[in-house]
């Protein structure tokens, strides 16, 4: 179940988009639409335009259209296409988490230290996890407290879609919020679909494996009257995190200095997630409501060094919010966005391994208030413009010793606007923000009132042929967080905001003949160039969650991504795709031309990095296998022997079996997992050694 591909250039609709017309004049306007799709099995970027061809009613009057939903968001509107991954692809991957499968985006760097417990966060072209801004079911997941979402506690058993945006999403009517990084994540949930009469949906799984895994979750989808639709997903996850890991370390002179195998402790967790959403279809529009719940206890595996293999931190969790999201067209002139959030989140951090005469017992209570107006006026066929305005409250209190209790109100306001005809098209915006703080201890962060642009281009050079080439430039900040700003030992409140400059020009090209093996094909690369001004570089200070801020001053960072794939059907039924990603990244540290890392690649940025897919389905068969590499990284900001990391790289592979039952009325489906198939030793972060050869089991059965 694929992500079905548009271009949107202005030019009529090729015949694979008039086989979503009807669906797409039904419920134009709308981010979430549901295409009923039967050719696409590959996940490639969707695409800004068509060429120009006469619909064919007879092929669509006799098409299939109940072979599977493709399910996802109203990409008309978009420019330059994201990398995403949706749908069965999603479930062909031996991946547990939604950091697990960023893992197969280019231009990816996922910091993993370890097991399901450790903490997973996202870095997306060297600029920083803080860079990246992360939106489930179209709004954006917040931390102020240090600017990381931690992904690897997102299951994707309640996720349809995950896809990712350099620089941002290229369709100018969004919240302001969605103008406000370097680069975004979109999480979108599964919305409830029925078959025929259906009024009622279950889902049960059962996964288990290595490391004590255990966990159980439900899906219920009810069909209500009056066009709502009911959902509610809980999940609860189990595992002692106890996995082998081998402990070597060699001299300069290649002499083995030790070499022992040891059981990594303390990652160890326990959770749970509820969640629950209503969802009302309206005439030219749609409203939704979600809330969501997350618990969990967990240990923090800390640092392998000076032979201590056990650490005693401890972390508690419970995240809570609930949004609503409206949108609604009321003519053809204008359509409105409404967004409202309300987030809670509590942490709290134990250590009784600190140094201090009492250990450490930290509690963290954020308050998160956000709401937001996105106004689009269509002036012609051509030319549109959108106008938001966003406001987020975000407060902080905690029981540390002289700790400021800042309250944060930040006003962002965006204006875009969009040229768009056959072979061209131009996108335009300028985004205000406007931040103030107060502190009830100790000292307030000066005011910030900063303008920042963007344009994003695309062009459409042969009309018959779906190849383009674009390009963006965009220029944004982020804040530092309150931990940089007011933190007890290391806060800082004058504090630089960190910059971005960035640069992309790209190229992309996709193919789906009819009638042949070749079922689609496509090929997209990307050159870019990023500045960094004043950047903020978090760094574990002896464990995990304390952190020690860096000041970089300045870096440059030149990179290629490519990305290409095919679908083929050689025999009826036997569906193979193959999926390939690539990434070089020179991203230098340039403060300072006297100082001895002058022009040394930043700490943990390989220069290479990779990663392969290939499935092959027959009938109710399945096979999956991946690969992603890592090339050689530095662990400080000084690159010579002592700092370098070799490469690390591991194989996956997946067999699943669909059951159908009652006549197909009901279905159960069995995959089995192993993960790190030639049980490679490595980490991602140094000293964090990761799992070996582990197994897993999911047995799914759908009522």
């Amino acid at each position: 179940m694929l992500f079905a591909q548009n271009r949107h250039d202005g030019s009529s609709r090729s015949l694979k988009e008039e086989r979503f017309a009807a669906e797409e004049k039904a419920v134009e306007g709308k981010e979430s639409l549901v295409y009923k799709e039967t050719l696409s099995q590959l996940g490639t970027p969707s695409q800004p335009g068509t060429p120009e061809q006469p619909a064919d009613t007879t092929k669509v009057k006799t098409l299939h259209l109940d072979d599977f939903v493709v399910y996802g968001r109203d990409l008309t509107k978009e420019v330059i296409p994201g990398q995403t991954l949706s749908g069965e692809e999603l479930k062909k991957l031996t991946v547990f988490s939604v950091a697990d499968a960023l893992r197969y985006f280019s231009g990816v760097q996922i910091k993993d230290y370890g097991g399901l417990g450790g903490l997973k966060t996202v870095n997306i072209r060297s600029m920083g996890t803080n860079h990246m801004g992360v939106f489930y079911d179209g709004i954006q997941l917040g931390n102020a407290q240090n600017g990381q979402i931690d992904l690897g506690k997102f299951s994707l058993d309640n996720i349809e879609q995950v896809t990712l945006y350099n620089g941002q999403k290229s369709d100018i009517f969004q919240p302001a919020k969605d103008f406000g990084s370097a680069g975004t994540i979109y999480l979108q949930t599964k919305r409830p679909q029925f078959k025929h009469t259906r009024k009622t949906n279950l889902r049960a799984t059962l996964k288990t494996g290595s490391f004590g895994l255990f966990t159980p979750s439900l899906l219920w989808e009810q069909k209500l009257p009056y066009d709502f639709a009911f959902n509610f997903n809980t999940e609860l996850l189990s595992s002692h995190g106890k996995y082998p890991f081998r402990y070597t370390r060699v001299f300069e002179d290649k002499t083995v200095a030790y070499d022992t195998t040891a059981i990594r402790k303390n990652g160890d967790i326990k959770a749970i997630r509820l969640e629950s959403a209503i969802y009302k279809t309206l005439h030219e529009g749609e409203w939704d409501l979600r809330a969501y719940f997350y618990k969990s206890h967990r240990g923090l595996p800390g640092p392998i060094v000076k032979n201590v293999f056990e650490h005693g931190q401890r972390l508690h969790d419970e995240n809570f919010f609930v949004q609503s999201k409206l949108r609604k067209t009321f003519s053809n002139l204008y359509s409105l966005k409404l967004n409202v959030k309300y987030a809670n989140d509590y942490t709290r951090y134990i250590d009784d391994e600190w140094t201090s005469p009492t250990y450490v017992d930290n509690q963290y209570l954020q308050h998160d208030l956000y709401i937001s107006s996105a106004n689009r006026f269509t002036v012609t066929p051509w030319l549109q413009f959108n106008l938001s305005v966003d406001y987020q409250l975000n407060k902080m209190e905690a029981n540390l010793v002289n700790f400021s209790y800042p309250t944060r109100n930040t006003l962002l306001a965006a204006a875009a606007g969009e040229v768009r005809f056959d072979w061209f098209t131009l996108q335009a915006s300028a985004l205000g923000t406007f931040v103030r703080e107060k502190v009830k201890m100790n000292r307030a962060a000066p005011k910030k009132d900063i303008f920042t642009p963007s344009v994003i281009l695309s062009i459409k050079p042969l009309k018959r042929h779906e190849l383009y080439l674009q390009g963006f430039y965009k220029r944004i900040f982020r804040m530092p967080t309150f931990n940089d700003l007011y933190y007890t030992f290391v806060g800082n409140s004058v504090l630089k905001p960190e910059y971005v400059t960035q640069y992309n020009v790209g190229v992309n090209y996709t193919l789906a003949p009819e009638k042949s093996i070749l079922k689609s094909l496509y090929f997209q690369a990307d050159a870019y160039y990023n500045e960094i001004d004043d950047k903020i570089v978090a760094v574990p200070a002896g464990n995990m969650f304390r952190w020690m801020m860096l000041n970089l001053g300045k870096v440059q960072i030149k990179g290629i991504e490519a990305n290409t794939g095919v679908t083929t059907e050689f025999y009826k039924e036997l569906i193979s795709t193959l999926r390939f990603n690539y990434t070089y990244q020179h991203a230098i540290d340039v403060t300072d031309a006297s100082a001895k890392n002058y022009r040394h690649q930043i700490v943990y940025i390989p220069r290479h990095s990779g990663s392969v897919i290939a499935s092959v389905d027959y009938k109710t068969w399945g096979m999956n296998y991946s690969f992603i590499y890592t090339g050689e990284r530095y662990s400080a900001k000084y690159n010579d022997v002592n700092s370098h990391l070799q490469p690390w790289y591991t194989h996956d592979i997946s067999l699943r079996k669909n059951l159908p039952l009652s006549a197909g009325k009901y279905d159960l489906r069995v995959a089995l997992d192993v993960n790190n198939l030639f049980n490679q030793h490595y980490d991602v972060v140094l000293n964090y050694p990761m799992p070996g050869r582990n197994y897993r089991l999911t047995l799914t059965a759908t009522l």
